[in-house]
C-alpha cells in the first residue's frame, strides 16, 4: 500500500493538489485581514524566503539519497551478473555429471533474475520470487553434495562462488526495498504546505496574479516527482535496467 503510494504519477497529482489547495488558503486567509504595512510584508517575504530556502535544502538532501539508492541498485545488479558469470566458470571444476546438472540451473536462474528487473505485475514478480527460490535451493543443493562427497580446495571455491551468487541476490533485494524514508517525505510535505501558504498570503490577488500563484506548486510538484520516479524501481520512467544480466545471458546462449 506505501509502494503504491510513492508512485510518481501519484506522487505529483497530490502534491500539486495540496500545493494549490495551500496557495488558495494563504490567498483567503489574507483577504480576511487589513491590508498589511511596508515593515510586516518584508518581515513575511524575509520568511517565505528563509522558509524556501530550508524546503530547497530538503529536496536537495532528499533528491541526494535517491540518487544514491538508484546507483547502488546499479552496482548490485553488476555485481550480481559478475557473481553469476564466474560461478558459471567455477562449475567446470566440479566432476563432469555434476557441472552438467548445474549449467542449466544457472542459466534457468539467470533469466530469472532478469525477470526481476523487468517485471511490474505484482503477480507475475511474485512467481519469479518463488522461482527464485526453488533454483537457489537447487543451485546450493548441487554445489553441497558435489563438494562434500570430495572436498578438495577446487571445489571449495567452487562452493564459495555459489554463496557469493546467493548472497548478491539478498544485497539486491535489500536495495530495492530501501527507499527514502517517510519522515522525509513528511518533513517535505509539511514544509511545503506551509511555504505555499506563505505564498498565498503575500501574493493574494488572485484576480491579477493567477498565474504566479501556480508557480510555485508546479515546481515543487515536479521536483516531488523525480524524487520518487527515481526512488521507484518498478514504477515510472527511470527504471534499472539489467544490462549486464542480458549482456551475461547472450554470451552464456553463445556457448
Amino acid at each position: 500500500m506505501i509502494a503504491q503510494l510513492r508512485s510518481p504519477f501519484l506522487v505529483i497529482a497530490i502534491s500539486f493538489g495540496l500545493m494549490w489547495l495551500s496557495v488558495r488558503a494563504g490567498v483567503l486567509l489574507r483577504r480576511r485581514h487589513r491590508e498589511l504595512d511596508s515593515e510586516v510584508c518584508k518581515d513575511l517575504e524575509l520568511i517565505l524566503a528563509s522558509t524556501l530556502t530550508l524546503l530547497g535544502l530538503i529536496i536537495g538532501f532528499s533528491f541526494s539519497m535517491a540518487i544514491n539508492r538508484y546507483d547502488q541498485r546499479k552496482n548490485y545488479e553488476e555485481a550480481e551478473a559478475n557473481a553469476i558469470g564466474t560461478e558459471y566458470l567455477r562449475v567446470d571444476l566440479l566432476p563432469a555429471p555434476d557441472a552438467a546438472k548445474l549449467r542449466p540451473l544457472l542459466r534457468d536462474y539467470l533469466d530469472q533474475r532478469i525477470l526481476f528487473y523487468e517485471s511490474r505485475d505484482q503477480q507475475e514478480l511474485l512467481r519469479v520470487t518463488q522461482r527464485t527460490a526453488r533454483l537457489q535451493a537447487d543451485l546450493w543443493t548441487g554445489v553441497r553434495v558435489s563438494a562434500a562427497a570430495q572436498p578438495n580446495p577446487a571445489l571449495a571455491l567452487v562452493l564459495s562462488g555459489m554463496n557469493d551468487v546467493l548472497n548478491s541476490e539478498g544485497y539486491t533485494q535489500a536495495a530495492w526495498w530501501n527507499r527514502t524514508p517517510i519522515g522525509a517525505w513528511g518533513l517535505m510535505a509539511t514544509v511545503a504546505i506551509c511555504s505555499c501558504m506563505l505564498f498565498g498570503y503575500i501574493v493574494h490577488r488572485a484576480a491579477e496574479g493567477f498565474i504566479r500563484l501556480l508557480i510555485l506548486p508546479i515546481v515543487l510538484s515536479i521536483a516531488f516527482f523525480l524524487i520518487a520516479d527515481i526512488d521507484s524501481p518498478r514504477s515510472g520512467g527511470i527504471r534499472i535496467l539489467p544490462q549486464n544480466l542480458i549482456s551475461l545471458a547472450q554470451s552464456l546462449q553463445q556457448r
